[in-house]
């Protein structure tokens, strides 16, 4: 649908409603200049047409978004709307949404329906956001990239053999498609960067505690966190001040956000001490000449953008590996499958529950006492930057089917070879962020991560939009995208 705008936009330009942001879009339907009706009917349609093409959902909840969307319609005639009232924002489906169906990217979950909303849906319930269904994922999340049995490949609308990563696969490739302005993911090991890097957008990975993880999911390791995907620096800004918080039962509490992280996003850095580094902790990782172009140009564009830019010797190192995949292994175990149901798992899942199986208690109490006191040495040198540069990956998009042509193990070695640089700040819990700065010469997105001080999203959010406004991205669209 072809819109003529005065939010934003220059009036004399007739554009798509997916051109807009969600803000513009927000704004044009607290005019009245999009009905949300029209917006839903507008997303629903392109879902319907190129969704399969990217793999991008799961389920989608049509009925339910064209309801939502009249009843936004009535909110609006009332005069006191929400701040995403209208605004289509898809849910990934290893969150839960009640009375929706979850599969947990996973076909020994094809029947079951959510029974609660997670505390990410409530909160944009609250902002007024329609839903118009559950993203793809890999099963359990557990994967770097998002392919199994029950949707899809989720592909990067860049270069549609390529994957769109994982886990939030589907909801990067949503959005980078133009099938939703904006969508929640979730980054236990890189898994809103890794989606973010390979489709050409903004990704923010909060600091631990700045989201609520429940109320039904434990969040035990604190590795995980929910987080916005977006085309541009603001709408991933304005998204994170409408999830963040945190509700009772909660393990981990960020420190408190002094205004709101889009304020942040027209706020200056300022001059910022920034420590770089291609240092992985993973053995035998090497970094694709794209990769490293795209970390070399971030670091030419930092510097003339006047922050002091050094080399960062890395704290953490490989003696780490071992103690973060006795985690991720046990964390395969925590979702239950019924015993006649576990053959339906895919090899990898079943790889990595049995590690899990094998871990006394003892070792995974010591694997995560290791990783504890790795951080606490480590952070007093981490402070000592303002914000950490490095690749958001070792290599570009890969093509589909890269990491399942082996047996498991092999799977596991490729992925981390494929992201030597994420987790390690989930054992952390520091804020990073993937800022989509460079493409290829054939045309494939490349990322960088910035990483901030513990609950300084606002520097990274600062830091970003001052890169965007230096190197805009976000009229940048793939060939599928008119």
């Amino acid at each position: 649908m072809a819109v003529q705008l005065s939010v934003g936009v220059p009036s004399s330009l007739v554009t798509q409603i997916h051109d807009l942001s969600a803000r513009e879009q927000a704004a044009a339907i607290r005019d009245r200049e999009l009905s949300p009706v029209d917006v839903t009917e507008h997303y629903l349609n392109r879902i319907d047409r190129l969704g399969d093409q990217v793999g991008a959902f799961v389920t989608v909840t049509a009925d339910m978004a064209r309801e939502q969307a009249k009843t936004a319609e009535k909110v609006v005639a009332q005069g006191d709307t929400p701040p995403l009232l209208g605004v289509p924002v898809p849910i990934k489906d290893l969150n839960m949404v009640k009375d929706v169906p979850m599969t947990l990217g996973s076909a020994a979950f094809d029947d079951f329906q959510g029974f609660a909303d997670d505390n990410v849906v409530t909160s944009l319930r609250e902002a007024g956001t329609i839903l118009l269904g559950k993203t793809n994922t890999p099963e359990f999340g557990l994967p770097c990239y998002t392919e199994n049995d029950v949707a899809p490949p989720a592909r990067t609308p860049w270069d549609l053999s390529r994957s769109a990563g994982g886990s939030s696969g589907g909801a990067a490739a949503a959005v980078a498609a133009g099938l939703a302005p904006i969508a929640q993911g979730s980054d236990g090991g890189g898994s809103i960067r890794i989606p973010a890097s390979v489709c050409g957008l903004f990704g923010i990975k909060p600091t631990r505690g700045r989201v609520s993880h429940g109320p039904i999911v434990p969040d035990l390791a604190g590795l995980a966190t929910n987080g916005p995907i977006a085309r541009d620096v603001r709408d991933a800004a304005l998204m994170l001040d409408l999830i963040s918080g945190n509700r009772p039962g909660d393990m981990y509490h960020a420190a408190p956000q002094e205004g709101t992280f889009l304020e942040a996003a027209d706020r200056a850095p300022g001059r910022l001490r920034i420590g770089r580094s291609m240092a992985s902790a993973v053995p035998g990782a090497e970094i694709h000449p794209d990769c490293v172009a795209a970390y070399e140009a971030a670091t030419e564009l930092l510097t003339e953008l006047g922050h002091e830019v050094e080399e960062f010797d890395m704290p953490l190192g490989a003696d780490l590996v071992p103690h973060f995949e006795t985690l991720w292994a046990a964390m395969a175990t925590l979702t239950p499958v019924p015993p006649d149901r576990e053959e339906r798992l895919r090899p990898l899942t079943r790889h990595l529950r049995e590690r899990g199986n094998a871990i006394t208690a003892p070792e995974l109490f010591m694997a995560q006492g290791a990783l504890q006191l790795a951080v606490r040495l480590a952070m007093p040198v981490a402070e000592q930057y303002d914000v950490i540069l490095h690749p958001t990956l070792a290599q570009p998009p890969v093509p589909i089917g890269h990491f399942d042509d082996v047996d498991p193990a092999e799977n596991f070695e490729r992925q981390k070879r494929f992201t030597p640089f994420t987790s390690i700040y989930n054992i952390t819990g520091q804020p990073a962020v993937n800022v989509p700065l460079h493409w290829s010469d054939g045309g494939l997105p490349i990322g960088v991560m910035l990483v901030g001080r513990m609950s300084d999203e606002a520097t990274l959010i600062s830091l970003s939009a001052q890169l965007e406004a230096a190197r805009p991205w976000a009229d940048r669209h793939p060939p599928i995208w008119d």
